[in-house]
């Protein structure tokens, strides 16, 4: 067994920085038979990240976590400066979780040559919802994790459903594109009160959390209402917006019910839209 290897097999998280180290210990582990997941994030973690690193673990022999900042992602003005970063945190929460490989690259390593001058368009499903309020941010998303899958290549990788757009578009990119990964898309974690665990929620003030937890429930009010019998999309919506309009430092960008593959509105929902 190579000594790459068998630095991989200890109880810490062996971090590697460069492209050249990360393919020396991704080999050493498939000489070895071991099945690959990743899960890629951009740090930060809290229990959403590591429910997505449980579930690599289930699945595979051995979980990869990137962690990176992506800048492609985030629009001019947004918080790419100010985004969470604790790697030695990540670190640890990391290697108590049983990942023994993390994958820590700076700009340079993962766009050497500047941005891209080509990258993963993500069509018309990439206007839809989010899309127009983040202009370029799911074309980020997309090429940052094609590049990923090109340098780790594993078996699997683990996304959040907490980012439900951005979990569509990436299996609509591996079928698409005949990406040989299977996507997996976990459970989205919440707070004790209902908010979806996120790495920017320390952005928000006690009063502004208060608040933020009337998105979860407009859309809790609509469930109730699906589960009542209640399938047509327009009174589920009106119940959302109700709900979010009753906490004041809320203002809702968009609800929508869509089909879960395509993003396209539904007038009727459905179980999974």
């Amino acid at each position: 067994m190579s000594a790459h290897f068998s630095s991989v097999t200890s109880s810490a998280a062996l971090v590697v920085r460069t492209r050249e180290r990360l393919a020396e210990e991704l080999n050493a582990l498939r000489r070895a038979g071991r099945s690959l997941g990743l899960v890629p994030t951009m740090g930060a973690f809290h229990a959403g990240h590591l429910s997505l690193v449980d579930r690599a673990r289930e699945i595979c022999d051995e979980t990869v976590v990137s962690v990176f900042v992506n800048r492609l992602q985030f629009a001019q003005g947004e918080d790419f400066d100010a985004y969470p970063r604790d790697l030695q945190r990540d670190l640890e929460l990391s290697a108590d979780r049983g990942v023994r490989l993390v994958f820590a690259p700076d700009d340079q390593v993962m766009y050497p040559t500047g941005e891209p001058r080509i990258g993963v368009d993500p069509g018309a499903m990439g206007q839809r919802l989010c899309g127009p309020f983040r202009p370029g941010h799911f074309r980020g998303v997309l090429t940052v994790v094609a590049k990923l899958f090109g340098l780790v290549r594993p078996e699997l990788a683990v996304f959040g459903r907490k980012d439900f757009q951005q979990a569509v578009l990436i299996r609509r990119m591996v079928h698409d594109l005949d990406l040989d990964v299977r996507i997996e898309v976990a459970p989205l974690v919440r707070d004790a009160d209902g908010l979806a665990l996120s790495s920017r929620n320390v952005y928000l003030t006690g009063d502004e959390r208060r608040d933020a937890v009337g998105l979860w429930r407009g859309l809790s009010a609509a469930e109730d209402r699906f589960n009542a019998g209640e399938a047509r999309a327009g009174r589920l919506l009106s119940t959302i917006r109700k709900v979010v309009s009753e906490h004041p430092r809320l203002r809702l960008q968009y609800a929508e019910a869509v089909d879960p593959g395509t993003l396209d509105s539904v007038s009727e929902a459905r179980e999974g839209t």
